[in-house]
């Protein structure tokens, strides 16, 4: 039985084999992961059409496949399942031969080294992904799936919490004694995703004209309606109240005023969109990706949260699909929640603008004459110049900051 690879979504016909999950010889269940694909926009998994076991890979790790291609070969049934069964005793031949190998204690670190490596593969693809992605030591970090092992929400909590250690952190006795070994260099292959992320943002830059504007906003109305209704909201909708559902609901409000910033360059004419199709750059392992918030502005606080929140999961476990990051007429990205106080975000082609949202801390304003403390936010909008000029954009953040000092206009619709 062949094993295909399977459409993988609108205008996506080809991908990187990342990793095989299986080996020749491997049984395997039906719907069972066997490989991991790396296309231009998100990690997919192709799994054993029936249970078996694989006779054979036709590509190995890093090679180009396409839409269609048999990738292996699956040898069905439940007779072909018992082969591995009767591979396994194998092993076990060895094993008297081991009682006489501790007597030497130099043999002893051999299972050990031996031993790591099969420890590792049995960490989950994405997981192994992201420990990758961040350079981290997997030994650092306590699993709480089944056998202890390690889940993407262990490795993301540790890093939250600094607990996570870098690979060779731990041992820095060694470097000390052979610095010259320091001096040394590691080239890895750029993934199939941070290629496109590559090759799109410098297209930005070469094509639209880019130019940001900021403003500052405080945040106290926000944080005050927040606290006040979290609890009621999280038992009535069964999601957490956050803020970026403010800032959706506020971009689409300003977008009443200022269309342009919702619009698109399509060679000479510009296309106005009736509908406000928001970006959400939530992060995976595998870089930052944008799931689609469709007509959030028809969608209410919850619905926005909701969403949101199912999208940052799926993005953390590689479940996101190929048709919720298509399309999409503006953009949000926060990077305060990684501590950023301000930057400029580069537009995602082709929508024309992109909001910035950063980190809110406490500064001194004058309010009435006053010098008080206020949680602040500066706010970064990045823009098509060539489509929205500057006194629109200036507009724009002004509409989204009165519309978050007083969160009412988001529901009196002013």
């Amino acid at each position: 039985m062949d094993v295909v690879i399977p459409a993988l979504g609108e205008s996506v016909t080809e991908a990187t084999i990342g990793q095989w999950l299986k080996k020749v010889g491997d049984a395997v269940k039906a719907d069972e992961p066997i490989v991991s694909l790396e296309t231009d926009k998100v990690a997919v998994e192709v799994n054993a059409p029936a249970a078996g076991v694989l006779t054979s890979l036709a590509f190995k790790e890093g090679d180009t496949v396409t839409v269609g291609a048999v990738i292996a070969t699956l040898e069905a049934g439940a007779a072909a399942a018992a082969v591995p069964a009767a591979l396994a005793p194998a092993p076990a031949a060895p094993a008297p031969a081991a009682a006489p190998a501790p007597a030497p204690a130099a043999a002893a670190p051999a299972p050990v080294a031996s031993a790591a490596p099969s420890a590792y593969e049995a960490i989950a693809p994405a997981v192994r992904v992201l420990i990758e992605t961040y350079n981290l030591d997997p030994a650092s970090i306590s699993g709480t799936g089944k056998d202890s092992r390690l889940t993407k929400g262990d490795v993301l909590a540790a890093i939250e919490a600094g607990t996570a250690k870098v690979k060779g952190a731990a041992a820095p006795a060694p470097a000390a004694a052979a610095p010259a070994a320091a001096r040394t260099e590691e080239r890895v292959r750029m993934t199939r995703l941070r290629q496109t992320i590559a090759r799109r943002l410098k297209e930005a830059q070469n094509t639209a004209a880019m130019l940001t504007t900021f403003n500052d906003v405080d945040m106290t109305a926000v944080m005050d309606a927040r606290n006040r209704y979290k609890d009621a909201f999280e038992k009535k909708h069964g999601v957490r109240l956050g803020f970026m559902s403010f800032f959706v609901k506020a971009c689409a409000l300003a977008a009443k005023d200022v269309p342009s910033v919702n619009a698109r360059i399509e060679g000479d004419e510009i296309v106005f969109h009736n509908y406000f199709d928001v970006g959400v750059a939530v992060s995976s392992p595998g870089g930052l990706v944008v799931p689609i918030l469709k007509d959030a502005n028809a969608k209410s606080f919850a619905e926005i949260e909701l969403e949101i929140a199912d999208f940052g999961k799926r993005a953390r476990d590689g479940k996101l699909k190929m048709e919720e990051m298509q399309g999409g007429t503006f953009t949000i990205s926060n990077g305060g929640v990684f501590g950023s106080l301000m930057s400029t975000p580069i537009i995602n082609p082709p929508q024309s603008g992109v909001l910035g949202m950063h980190r809110i801390e406490d500064r001194p304003v004058v309010v009435k004459g006053q010098i008080v403390i206020r949680p602040m936010m500066y706010l970064a909008l990045s823009y098509d110049h060539r489509l929205i000029d500057g006194r629109e954009a200036v507009t724009y953040l002004v509409r989204i900051k009165e519309a978050l000092e007083d969160p009412t206009r988001l529901v009196i619709d002013l």
